[in-house]
């Protein structure tokens, strides 16, 4: 089994589709075996999750996530355990302690978004410029 999250400074980064690294760790039973940090240099959630894909990858840990992205993950068949904030080492214990907190919903919506594309604020909700904000 492998488990991977989108990483910054030790910790589950907040958004997935806007992580450049992430930290990929090999699980054999409940115990971690190793671990490595990895810059994918794919952009978009359907990149993002074909490399997770070609990495054997089988559940992600993540704090936001859109729908597009959590489709993207199913359809490669990577269980999405989002809305996880907190040390990336924790989290994996966690989850493969059975006691991580978690969503299996979208925890992205733009509505937390503060920036703008162009001529308008990806915050006032659904934009589809393809800005990659979800």
């Amino acid at each position: 089994m492998k488990i991977a999250l989108p990483f910054e400074n030790g910790n589950v980064f907040d958004h997935f589709g806007h992580s450049e690294q992430f930290k990929i760790y090999d699980i054999i039973g409940t115990e971690i075996v190793s671990s490595a940090v990895v810059t994918p240099n794919v952009s978009g959630h359907s990149a993002l999750a074909e490399y997770l894909k070609e990495n054997k990858v089988t559940a992600l840990i993540c704090g936001g996530i859109g729908d597009g992205a959590i489709n993207a993950l199913t359809q490669s068949r990577i269980l999405v355990f989002s809305g996880v904030s907190g040390d990336a080492d924790e989290a994996v214990n966690a989850l493969l302690s059975g006691k991580l907190a978690y969503n299996t919903s979208a925890t992205c919506n733009h509505h937390s978004h503060d920036h703008s594309c162009g001529d308008h604020d990806c915050g006032s909700g659904e934009c589809g410029c393809g800005c990659g904000c979800h």
